[in-house]
């Protein structure tokens, strides 16, 4: 399976609480709900579009528990999102969870790049990370994701957790790779796609291609 990372963002790259503000409170954070304004149809079909494709799901603990949380009270069969969510295999990357009861749902420990390669090593179309920002970051910083799915909304709200934070994934994430990520959260992207939505959300599709190239600007060359 290819390994993708689907993440709603703000235009300073925060990820957090996107849906209400209930929805992740945790850190103070109290601005959740941002995305909700920008939920128009070409939007819903942009993302459905994206879960064409799925045929397993991976999260984070915090993302994880939200979500079964939430969506097992979306029941509708005819929502698309929900029925998928649901209904597929789930896989949670987490130390301390001992009971998954969103099923179907297996609980990673351990070594979880590992597991997470042995899974992209199975038969089928795409495993995908929705939300779970620090466990994507990782996961980038692995070299195991293929392709990455961003919603970015027209919006700036100044805190909250970000996808790539200035110092790397925190230490609190235990994947056993924390120096290395440090030293390896930089990434040069291709852009495979780039759509705007009427409401302003630009989403855009890039393929991780390497390490990023640098260079010095030179004025006279570029004004002749």
């Amino acid at each position: 399976m290819r390994l993708i990372l689907q993440e709603f963002l703000l235009l300073d790259g925060v990820a957090q609480g996107p849906g209400s503000p209930e929805e992740d409170t945790s850190d103070g954070f109290t601005r959740g709900g941002w995305l909700v304004p920008h939920l128009d149809d070409a939007f819903m079909r942009t993302v459905t579009g994206w879960l064409d494709e799925v045929d397993a799901f991976l999260f984070g603990r915090r993302t994880y528990d939200n979500f079964a949380r939430d969506w097992p009270r979306m029941n509708n069969p005819d929502d698309p999102i929900a029925a998928k969510l649901n209904g597929l295999p789930k896989y949670v990357a987490s130390h301390s969870l001992t009971e998954a009861d969103w099923e179907p749902t297996t609980i990673l420990a351990g070594e979880v790049p590992a597991q997470v390669a042995e899974l992209k090593r199975q038969p089928g179309r795409e495993l995908q990370i929705h939300g779970s920002a620090r466990l994507g970051a990782s996961l980038l910083a692995a070299g195991l994701i293929d392709e990455v799915r961003l919603m970015v909304a027209p919006v700036v709200v100044g805190s909250g957790r970000r996808l790539f934070p200035d110092n790397g994934v925190p230490a609190g994430l235990r994947l056993r790779l924390r120096l290395r990520l440090r030293l390896r959260l930089r990434l040069r992207l291709r852009l495979l796609s780039n759509e705007t939505t009427p409401s302003g959300v630009a989403a855009q599709v890039y393929e991780p291609t390497g390490l990023p190239q640098y260079g010095t600007y030179e004025a006279d060359a570029h004004s002749r």
